[in-house]
């Protein structure tokens, strides 16, 4: 630990509270990392910070200390709806981690309490809590935050509460930018006092980070922690005990690979990052029914309500598999990760960085591994340049069994397998094609057959990417995939029941007397069957055989009053066929967290 520590807590200039002393006894936090040990003080003197330091280098302990500090030591002690501090945060599990965190020192001065603002809850509840209950530290996402704001009408003034701000901390800032949250941040900060501590943290500093610094600190004390023993030169970006490989596998070998890896570390504590919502819910599924004694859990930013209970869970596992989007990358803190598998490499190569921080925080050993296919192997040369994260080869996988036949038997056993398959397909390809490092990684490079095999398809799915193309290589199943039935059987029942109705339709205008010609008509008319056409082809274009939503009582109640709209002729048959098979959007699967 001595590469990672400055010093025990009693070396610091400035006396902490007996009870925080305590507490970092109890939580086994003897030595403090370079960021506490710069940031506390600096805080505690009233300085705003603004402070970049690698991943899982404790940046959470260098604000939850000083804010307890600051409080204890106010003059006038803080009531029951007045709020001294304010945490923001990008997501809702490294809000949910922070007060987790922020709780344990608490337990010592019950004369504060906290209040967790996060999405995938009703907000009325959070309005009704902070009325009984009285909040003096909030911890918050953006989005539900602002929200907050504007229930005066519920009985809640939070403008009023905040004025007695002390601090503001704004945690893993350069992500709350990233997703968008600019303008979010600028409506709280509206609200927010000027005489005020404020703390901004951050892996990476960008331009419009430090537009953010000019616009809410004042003249702040710049912080940068380096890892020892690299050269400022040439600052690596991920912690020193982390090993980083790279593997190299063709495309239809890629998930049999890493089926074969995760099996033969089963006993440990394993994340795996895909770059869309949709690869989650088809991979993790598969991974489910292929590797037997681990729990797997699944989380992407599509999930509501379930994604806290996920995260809760996942943390307190001592072995086990997570697999997940982007929405994991940054800031979250699961003890004891042994490995971060990367299946696909991220969008952006920042990201790349954020996934390898879940492992070797603070310290600790572990171990990061990427696969990529051939034509991709120069991102590793890109890397070492781009974000000084230098790699190394590991050996192909060994012991790799060949598990796609019954990724396909899933399929052909339940349609919701099948659709999930073609969402993954095509939201991969149209990730790729938004790839930042787009001269590496092109679609026109992309063996569309070979990265079929590897999803086990049982045909190729309609997309604009593959329009115009043939695929002779490619086997599709003997099995007519419009005759696979959904297991659940009230989905299937209602998939029927539209297939009757379309069949129907489509006699109806098979038996309808042909039109005329219309170019005579007038324009207006001209125009509706331009637009029937244009809606038609569009509809063929996105069309990519299924694509209900895995929400499946949401999505029954919507393709039943889709139905019921039908029958009236409140809708055109193609515009019905358009959103049942077609109008949900293949990206809304896809490609954001």
């Amino acid at each position: 630990m001595d590469n990672t520590t400055e010093g025990k807590w009693d070396s610091l200039p400035v006396k902490l509270n007996d009870g925080i002393m305590q507490t970092l006894n109890e939580l086994g936090f003897t030595h403090m990392t370079p960021v506490q040990s710069a940031c506390i003080p600096l805080f505690m003197r009233n300085k705003d910070v603004a402070a970049e330091a690698v991943t899982g280098s404790g940046k959470t302990l260098a604000f939850v200390i000083p804010i307890i500090e600051i409080l204890i030591k106010r003059e006038d002690k803080l009531k029951k709806m007045q709020v001294g501090a304010l945490i923001v945060t990008p997501t809702r599990e490294l809000a949910l981690q922070i007060s987790e965190v922020m709780g344990q020192f608490l337990l010592k001065f019950p004369q504060f309490r906290q209040i967790l603002l996060i999405g995938g809850s009703n907000p009325i509840e959070d309005v009704e809590k902070f009325k009984e209950q009285g909040a003096n530290i909030l911890i918050a996402t953006p989005g539900r935050l602002e929200d907050m704001f504007r229930r005066k009408a519920d009985g809640l003034d939070l403008a009023l509460s905040v004025k007695f701000l002390e601090v503001l901390v704004l945690d893993e800032a350069d992500r709350l930018l990233d997703m968008g949250f600019e303008a979010s941040l600028n409506v709280i900060l509206g609200y927010l006092p000027k005489q005020r501590r404020t703390g901004l943290f951050s892996a990476t500093q960008t331009q419009e980070l430090e537009k953010l610094v000019r616009a809410g600190l004042r003249n702040p004390v710049r912080i940068t922690v380096k890892e020892k023993g690299v050269a400022a030169s040439c600052t690596q970006k991920t912690p020193t005990r982390l090993c980083n490989y790279y593997t190299i596998c063709r495309a239809e070998d890629k998930f049999n690979s890493l089926v074969a890896f995760l099996r033969q570390h089963k006993h440990e504590k394993q994340l795996v990052f895909f770059s869309t919502c949709a690869c989650v819910e088809y991979f993790g599924r598969a991974l489910e029914a292929l590797i037997k004694s681990v729990t797997i859990h699944c989380i992407h930013g599509k999930m509501k309500h379930k994604r806290n209970k996920i995260f809760s869970e996942f943390r307190s596992l001592k072995s086990g598999i997570l697999v997940c989007t982007d929405v994991m990358a940054r800031g979250i803190d699961i003890p004891e990760v042994h490995w971060v598998l990367q299946y696909d490499p991220p969008s952006c190569a920042s990201a790349f960085v954020h996934r390898c921080g879940r492992t070797a925080r603070i310290g600790n050993q572990g171990n990061a591994m990427v696969f990529l296919l051939p034509m991709e192997e120069s991102y590793v040369t890109f890397l070492s340049i781009n974000q000084k994260c230098p790699l190394e080869q590991m050996a192909p996988v060994s012991d790799v069994v060949d598990v796609l036949p019954k990724v396909k038997a899933l399929a052909l056993a339940d349609r919701a397998m099948f659709d999930r398959g073609m969402r993954a397909f095509v939201s991969t390809v149209q990730a790729y094609a938004k790839h930042e490092c787009s001269l590496i990684f092109r679609v026109k490079d992309l063996d569309f057959v070979a990265l079929a095999r590897g999803f086990a398809l049982l045909r190729m799915p309609r997309m604009p990417e593959l329009k115009g193309k043939n695929f002779p290589d490619f086997i599709e199943t003997t099995t007519d995939t419009d005759n696979i039935r959904y297991k659940d059987k009230q989905r299937e029942k209602l998939r029927q029941k539209l297939l009757i109705e379309l069949k129907k339709k489509r006699e109806e205008r098979a038996a309808a007397p042909k039109r005329h010609n219309d170019k005579n008509k007038a324009w207006s008319k001209q125009k509706n069957r331009k637009d029937r056409r244009r809606k038609t082809a569009a509809k063929r274009n996105r069309d990519e055989g299924s694509d209900m939503d895995d929400e499946d009582m949401k999505e029954l109640l919507k393709d039943t009053r889709l139905l019921k709209r039908l029958k009236k002729g409140q809708i055109s048959e193609e515009d019905f066929e358009k959103q049942v098979t077609g109008g949900r959007g293949v990206v809304d699967h896809g490609v954001f967290l």
